[in-house]
């Protein structure tokens, strides 16, 4: 005996959540910002590494003298730096890179304080506000917390002295060649760094904020006002 089969066409199982509305949305991630910044960070040591010297003119035995005075170690020291600028940051990166990879513990907090700074202040959406174990923090409170545990991390711990001694061996460095190399060898006429704004790091750290905020403008509505 044969068996008719129902006429009427199977349902097929449709995913609701094609149709469902998106009850919680989520902030977009600023990564305009994000961008711009490590664009123009990259971008200026580019610019500031086309500029770096020779360093076979950096460490020519030939044109090392002793200074007649200090008055003349100064000046050897000021038209140095004005040549040997890039070459000279060069240096005190890497003596503060060496101090830092030979104290791992002082390297990962220092990176895990630079993180805080990126994801919780930089470039974090103002809207919603940080929660920490059920608490919000405003704006000015995350900087709080975030200045309070800089000052912690850098002077109540190995990071600030092992910093501060690397900077400071860096900067010895450098005073000594530049007291010792004679610069007349050097064409200082378009060296001389020109005033009315900042130079090096500065540089580089404020025009890499003002394309930040420039390109994270657009994207945050309404701009929050950090205090």
């Amino acid at each position: 005996m044969a068996t008719h089969s129902s006429s009427s066409p199977a349902i097929l199982p449709v995913s609701s959540s094609q149709n469902a509305p998106n009850n919680n949305p989520q902030p977009p991630v600023n990564t305009p910002a994000v961008r711009a910044f490590i664009n123009h960070i990259t971008a200026t040591v580019r610019s500031g590494l086309s500029e770096r010297r020779p360093w076979s003119e950096l460490v020519d035995r030939t044109a090392f003298t002793k200074p007649d005075s200090v008055s003349d170690a100064t000046t050897r020291i000021r038209k140095n730096y004005a040549y040997f600028r890039i070459n000279y940051f060069t240096i005190v990166g890497v003596v503060i890179a060496v101090s830092l990879l030979t104290n791992p513990v002082s390297l990962i907090t220092l990176l895990c304080l630079l993180a805080a700074w990126i994801f919780l202040y930089l470039f974090r959406p103002s809207d919603p506000p940080l929660v920490i174990l059920g608490r919000a923090f405003s704006e000015r409170e995350t900087l709080g917390l975030l200045i309070v545990l800089s000052v912690i991390v850098i002077f109540l711990t190995s990071v600030g002295s092992i910093l501060i001694s690397a900077t400071l061996v860096g900067m010895g460095i450098i005073c000594v060649h530049g007291a010792f190399r004679a610069p007349e060898d050097l064409f200082l006429d378009e060296q001389e760094p020109s005033g009315g704004g900042p130079t090096g790091f500065l540089s580089l750290l404020g025009g890499a904020a003002t394309n930040a905020a420039a390109s994270a403008g657009p994207v945050i509505a309404p701009p929050a006002t950090r205090g």
